[in-house]
């Protein structure tokens, strides 16, 4: 039975489950607005082992739950329209409509809710915003079941300089000819590949590094029974239901 690991950082001894992991990408995003409150609390209701989210830091300091630099929302105002959220005050940013569904959370907000239910696996947007992430992280109630990860791998180093207790993950959509090097440049423990990257020679290199290998973003009952024969760790999804009742289904290698 294929077992992976359930990081509590990266020098404690991790619980264990079979199969991968489910994490809802930026929540249940196609039952809710993504990256909001709700999507978040509805993948939870849906059995999520973790809940994917981005983030970004307002031009006073609050980190907010959000994918996009310039605000995917309605704007309460015209002169508000276009800015990113950088150049924006918590307060203007308040008045921002979601679909006409929900606020843009702070991540605060979301790791309160959250309160230990789910692993939260944040993804470092935002230019500059890792002391201030790390900093919610390190307040809120459950920060061992806390990673970042990102794109810019640079990001994920400094993450790792300011807080080593916090996992680090890289993300990349393309092939990476060495993919233990760019774990050991970034000091990050799971790599996060575009899940048609993803074969058993980078699965055993990552594991070899003593890595998570977490997939994105996994909405094919074919590629999941794939991936989770390949000894995947986690599958980051939008389709919850569907992947957990295909893994449900399968026999995982022995």
């Amino acid at each position: 039975m294929t077992t992976n690991a359930v990081g509590r950082g990266p020098g404690a001894e991790p619980a264990r489950r079979a199969g991968p992991l489910l994490i809802g990408h930026r929540g249940a995003p196609r039952e809710r607005p993504e990256n909001t409150l709700p999507s978040f609390m509805r993948a939870l209701e849906l059995g999520a082992d973790g809940i994917e989210l981005d983030v970004h830091t307002t031009i006073d300091g609050v980190v907010v739950v959000h994918h996009d630099e310039v605000p995917r929302a309605t704007a309460p105002s015209g002169r508000l329209t276009g800015k990113r959220i950088d150049a924006l005050t918590f307060d203007e940013l308040q008045g921002f409509s979601v679909r006409g569904m929900a606020l843009i959370p702070t991540l605060a907000e979301v790791l309160a809710a959250v309160r230990g239910r789910a692993h939260v696996f944040v993804e470092l947007k935002g230019h500059g915003v890792e002391e201030a992430v790390i900093d919610v992280i390190r307040k809120s109630s459950d920060p061992e079941r806390c990673a970042v990860h990102s794109f810019d791998h640079e990001a994920v180093r400094r993450a790792r300089v300011i807080a080593p207790e916090i996992r680090g993950g890289i993300l990349f959509d393309r092939p990476i000819d060495d993919v233990s090097g760019a774990m050991r440049a970034a000091d990050a423990i799971d790599v996060w590949p575009r899940w048609d990257l993803i074969d058993a020679a980078l699965v055993a290199a990552v594991h070899g590094a003593g890595g998570r290998v977490i997939a994105w973003t996994v909405n094919r009952t074919e590629a999941a029974a794939e991936l989770a024969a390949l000894g995947v760790d986690a599958l980051c999804t939008d389709q919850l239901p569907l992947l957990q009742h295909a893994l449900r289904s399968m026999a995982l290698p022995s």
